[in-house]
């Protein structure tokens, strides 16, 4: 029997969260977990498109603090060691013992950590625009000097407008702290629109026409900005280096790793330092490629990954 989303629910995983998962496809398919990206963008409804759904077996969840999960823009109890557990407690509510992970961006740090953590329930990685939490990371991505802000001169100044000592990303992350004081402020919205059309306009190699965003006050919009923010700040709640320092225990696992070759938000060295630390893994960097998973290579390539796992894991 082949459905589209034939279940979807809140999971109660403590401290007043509930996670919003669906289940989408093949019951009896290939079982595949969306990781989102962000943290804060929460599932894009055309994400089970991708999938041949006679095939897989898809899971979508929406992680702690955006979506359709509750509370709205929660920050406490919202780490990365809770989004790992709430990965773990879906996994046993829907009966599966073992799943291939698939993420993006912020999503592939997920992805990864949570195959580092217990690998004997993942069966593959798709992984795009790999995301590895280090410092080197977040400069590229916020800094004045970073690889972003040098490509995009003409739009950074924007992103850090009201923050006239902004030299590193310290200065902006404390300068967005007092900004994100009040979320309900218009303060606060303002200024998440800042942030989410800096990350929007460097995403794709030729920019979508609709950014700047006119929506300010738009729950993605505020969710991407204020938990972005909020992890980048705690430094994604992991050690420095540490998914690169762990790798090892990825040695027998399957994965595809997808990187464009001028992603701006997540520097494609990162694609090439796991890829070597990995042995069972293909790398595909893409040229012309940005960050984004709407651009036609990018989606291309994804296709004929989810393919390559079809294949292997029937």
């Amino acid at each position: 029997m082949t459905t589209v989303r034939y279940q979807h629910g809140h999971l109660d995983v403590g401290n007043n969260h509930q996670v919003y998962y669906e289940c989408s496809g093949n019951p009896k398919g290939i079982p595949v977990l969306m990781i989102h990206g962000g943290p804060g963008a929460g599932l894009s409804p055309d994400y089970t498109q991708l999938f041949p759904l006679d095939a897989f077996h898809v899971i979508g969840f929406e992680q702690r603090g955006c979506g359709r999960s509750t509370p709205h823009l929660a920050l406490q109890h919202n780490t990365t060691q809770d989004l790992l557990s709430d990965i773990t407690r879906l996994r046993t509510h829907l009966g599966i013992s073992k799943w291939l992970l698939f993420g993006g961006s912020w999503g592939s740090t997920l992805a990864l950590l949570a195959a580092i953590k217990e690998p004997e329930t993942v069966s593959g990685l798709i992984l795009r625009g790999i995301f590895l939490a280090r410092q080197q990371d977040f400069d590229w991505f916020l800094a004045p000097d970073g690889g972003a802000a040098q490509i995009y001169p003409d739009l950074y100044p924007a992103f850090i407008d009201g923050c006239p000592e902004a030299r590193d990303v310290n200065d902006i992350l404390s300068y967005y702290r007092s900004m994100f004081s009040d979320l309900s402020s218009e303060l606060a919205q303002l200024s998440a629109a800042k942030w989410y059309n800096w990350e929007e306009s460097i995403a794709r190699v030729y920019s979508s026409p609709g950014y700047p965003t006119t929506l300010p006050a738009h729950p993605t919009v505020m969710s991407l900005a204020v938990l972005e923010w909020h992890y980048i700040a705690q430094q994604c709640f992991i050690k420095e280096n540490e998914i690169l320092e762990n790798t090892n225990v990825l040695a027998s696992l399957p994965g595809i790793i997808i990187h464009g070759r001028c992603d701006t938000i997540c520097k494609p060295e990162n694609a090439t330092a796991l890829h070597e630390r990995w042995p069972l893994s293909q790398l595909h960097l893409i040229p012309g490629a940005g960050h984004s998973s709407t651009e036609p290579a990018i989606k291309h390539a994804l296709k004929n990954a989810i393919d390559h796992f079809r294949q292997l894991l029937q």
